[in-house]
């Protein structure tokens, strides 16, 4: 028996894809440091098909935001007060050694709780800009990790508690960072993968296949497209591509994403802060195209992180239109060497090690090292 078996350690963590995977990818790594882990979480958590550890508890608190309208807001507040008493009595009972929280309104009740009972506790925050839930707990928390060097929000008395761990990223995706980028060949086949978040984005299937479908037939001949849709979408693309003589392979889902990246010289898709984290490890060249409706624009800022590095490009979704990316393509297409440049600058965005660096801070934390 190691020094750390009788230690808890929580992750408490929004149940959406983006929350989830670096939480599950720090749960394995102190899982194999010996301690015990439980993840606290909300409903969501079970349709979003990511794998959990049969040695992870999984607790469910109620959580929710303060919504639109005065019932909106009313059915919020009670939401995330029944939650804060759910985590209260929750953490008094599990007594861990350290909470670590990875953002969104759900993780909000058990950091919040541990606080509250003097546990230490670590927030992550997986994008460029500091999330509401993040903000409201920071001036407490022991230790901020940070995915970027450089994050809108962190105010002055907090920087100093700041870490840059990097996102951490499933196992098979960081295992991709020592793998090399296949280089593309001019005259030889350009393979595209094609994501549009974790629900699929109506936008990718209805600008990509049409702009593709404007190449010429010998451009057209050397495509192998892998694009993940919104299940009602599958149909249309697919006929989309076969139409224009694409050769293509559609889906509203892919278990084998690390293969798929591992394949593919080039990435198309949202900037979320999962997203953005496993292109930069597998080293792979992007045209990031933001959600552009978040207020604060986190993802459009995820993005220009990696492009002001040389590693992508971003197209905010007005001017992704399909004769700019038709247009875009044909300049790969041609000019192979420059996928290859962007591949190796993206890597350098990478932290493959993530995992292991936050790993480090919560053992600091649950060892009592200053």
């Amino acid at each position: 028996m190691t020094k750390t078996d009788s230690k808890l350690i929580v992750l408490s963590a929004g149940g959406t894809g983006g929350h989830l995977t670096p939480a599950l990818a720090l749960a394995h790594d102190l899982l194999a440091r010996g301690y015990r882990v439980a993840l606290v979480t909300d409903g969501r958590a079970k349709t979003y098909g990511l794998k959990i550890d049969g040695k992870i508890t999984v607790y469910t608190v109620k959580a929710g935001t303060l919504g639109k309208g005065l019932m909106g807001k009313i059915k919020g507040a009670a939401a995330l007060a029944t939650g804060l008493v759910q985590a209260r009595l929750l953490i008094r009972k599990i007594k861990p050694a350290v909470v670590v929280g990875f953002g969104g309104y759900p993780s909000y009740p058990a950091v919040n709780a541990a606080q509250a009972e003097k546990i230490p506790t670590i927030i992550h925050e997986q994008n460029a800009v500091l999330g509401k839930a993040n903000a409201m707990l920071a001036p407490k928390a022991e230790r901020i990790a940070l995915s970027y060097p450089h994050v809108h929000g962190i105010e002055g008395a907090d920087e100093v508690r700041a870490v840059v761990t990097g996102n951490p990223v499933r196992p098979e995706i960081s295992a991709l960072y020592t793998v090399p980028y296949p280089t593309p060949e001019h005259d030889g086949p350009l393979r595209i993968f094609i994501t549009g978040g974790s629900l699929g984005a109506h936008v990718f299937a209805a600008v990509v296949p049409a702009a593709l479908a404007r190449l010429s037939d010998p451009q057209k001949a050397r495509l192998e497209i892998t694009q993940q849709c919104r299940a009602e979408d599958v149909d249309q693309v697919m006929a989309d591509y076969k139409a224009a003589g694409i050769k293509a392979e559609c889906a509203s889902f892919f278990n084998d994403v690390h293969e798929r990246l591992a394949a593919a010289h080039l990435f198309i898709g949202r900037s979320g802060a999962a997203t953005t984290a496993e292109v930069a490890v597998a080293g792979r060249p992007a045209i990031f195209v933001p959600y552009p409706h978040h207020a604060d624009q986190q993802q459009k800022i995820n993005a220009e992180a990696m492009a002001d590095a040389g590693g992508a490009w971003v197209m905010i979704q007005e001017g992704f239109t399909e004769d700019a990316l038709r247009t875009r393509i044909e300049t790969f297409l041609q000019n192979p060497e420059s996928l290859f440049q962007a591949a190796e600058a993206a890597r350098s965005c990478g932290k493959p090690d993530a995992a292991r660096r936050l790993g480090n801070l919560v053992t600091a934390l649950a060892s009592g090292w200053d």
